[in-house]
């Protein structure tokens, strides 16, 4: 009898690997990180000097970044150029990028974003926003600023980017802005980004934000935000595909990742996906947010998503998926492997209940559909709450499978689960009751059939 119910467990946990093992073989087939080539030569470079800019932090030098680019702008059809930045601090405002452009940072090399809110132009809202993310209207553009653009490469020796983000900050808590903040670095309707070798420090808003982009790669980043500064996220991809991040270090005031895909009703119409993203080698820790997160922005859709070899550390949430009633979109295909975790409140939380809208026009009848959520090998000492999983009632988050997780709990109540419907193996502590389903063939045809066309097929 015992050796009948070590096989029926075997052949229990087998299929449970079965049916959460497609989602990795999706993604890997479909898209792959390729090396940032940082050192790419350019046939032609010029140093920030050469246009009269003075590295002393006070010397405002954004006519000599606008000048020095449109110089360059002459070579993009003959190989492209390179903008130097030598040891200094840069004191600047916003400014764009052009196509086929290597902006260079030198290892003492400092550019700092101005404290004066002019020197951030106002620009049109995102369509798939419809108004600024913090107030209706327009937002402030960043610092590092691109559209419609092929071939850039932000890098260097690890250089710096500086937003000095606390005036921004302080006028967001005391409510005195007129605009949303900006972020620091954004490009928007691009294709082949390069971001690599560089530090990031104290974004006014989010850090990095490849909007409406194509075939970007973030690489051997560092970004750092004081932990109680407000939603300075580090790397948004938004309404984005084919998106590589690794080896990067953040420690920010919000969610070090956040895949998002446009709000409500305007997400919807604009119907741009955030799709094929690999995340890799993530260390950070946070506050107030989550180590990845999901939304809650996501009307637009999400899938495809692929992270491994994470660590986070004494941060409020390590994985979260945030979405609400009117967000419409989905969330699928999401596979989260090798995960180590320390002192995090909450390892992994669904949350529907961000309810913030861009006005009074969302369909509250707009349900997200949330699916084929997998999470696996995860380890976790002093950690407060093994999971906070809250669907939708009436909408169902389905297929959501757990697997090795082992967590060292220090609250009375590992799991809180609602709506939800999944599968769950090797997992400690015991996980809720709408994870424990069977799934064997007779109570779970589509687990079975879709273990049996992985393995058929070869890629299981």
């Amino acid at each position: 009898m015992e050796c009948c119910r070590q096989l029926v467990v075997l052949v229990d946990v087998l299929l449970v690997l079965a049916f959460c093992g497609h989602i990795a073989w999706t993604v890997k087939a479909s898209s792959q990180c390729k090396q940032a080539l940082s050192r790419e030569i350019r046939p032609h470079s010029v140093a920030i000097t050469e246009f009269g800019a003075v590295g002393d932090g006070v010397t405002l030098n954004t006519k000599a970044f606008q000048n020095a680019i449109f110089y360059l702008n002459s070579f993009s059809d003959k190989g492209g150029a390179k903008l130097f930045v030598p040891a200094g601090r840069w004191l600047t405002g916003s400014f764009d990028l052009i196509s086929h452009l290597t902006l260079w940072l030198d290892k003492d090399a400092v550019i700092l974003g101005s404290n004066n809110p002019d020197d951030w132009p106002v620009v049109d809202p995102l369509p798939s926003y419809g108004r600024g993310v913090e107030l209706p209207g327009g937002r402030h553009r960043s610092l590092i600023y691109g559209r419609n653009l092929t071939d850039v490469i932000i890098t260097g020796d690890n250089g710096t980017i500086d937003g000095q983000g606390s005036v921004w900050w302080n006028w967001f808590q005391r409510k005195t802005l007129d605009y949303t903040r900006p972020h620091l670095v954004e490009l928007m309707n691009s294709t082949g980004v390069v971001i690599s070798n560089l530090t990031f420090l104290n974004s006014p808003f989010w850090t990095i934000h490849p909007v409406y982009c194509s075939h970007v790669i973030v690489q051997n980043v560092t970004i750092l935000a004081p932990l109680d500064s407000p939603n300075t996220d580090g790397i948004n991809p938004d309404s984005s595909n084919d998106v590589c991040i690794e080896d990067c270090y953040i420690s920010t005031g919000d969610d070090l990742i956040a895949i998002k895909s446009g709000w409500d009703e305007y997400g919807i119409s604009f119907a741009r996906p955030s799709t094929n993203i690999i995340i890799r080698r993530l260390i950070g820790h946070n506050r107030n947010g989550s180590g990845i997160a999901i939304g809650s922005e996501m009307s637009g859709g999400v899938s495809e998503v692929y992270a491994e070899n994470l660590y986070f550390f004494y941060s409020s949430t390590a994985i979260t998926i945030k979405t609400a009633r009117g967000r419409g979109g989905y969330v699928r295909n999401i596979y989260i492997l090798n995960v180590t975790l320390v002192g995090v409140d909450t390892a992994i939380r669904f949350d529907s209940t961000f309810s913030p809208h861009p006005d009074d026009f969302y369909d509250p009848n707009a349900l997200p559909v949330i699916e084929r959520i997998t999470i696996k090998d995860v380890i976790g000492n002093n950690i407060k709450v093994a999971g906070l999983l809250k669907g939708i009632e009436g909408d169902t988050f389905h297929h959501v499978c757990l697997l090795n997780i082992a967590l060292t709990i220090t609250s009375g109540s590992p799991w809180n689960c609602s709506h939800i419907q999944g599968y769950s193996a090797m997992v400690s502590p015991e996980t809720c009751e709408p994870l424990k389903e069977s799934i064997y063939p007779n109570h779970s045809s589509d687990c079975y059939h879709l273990s049996n066309h992985l393995r058929s097929s070869g890629n299981y």
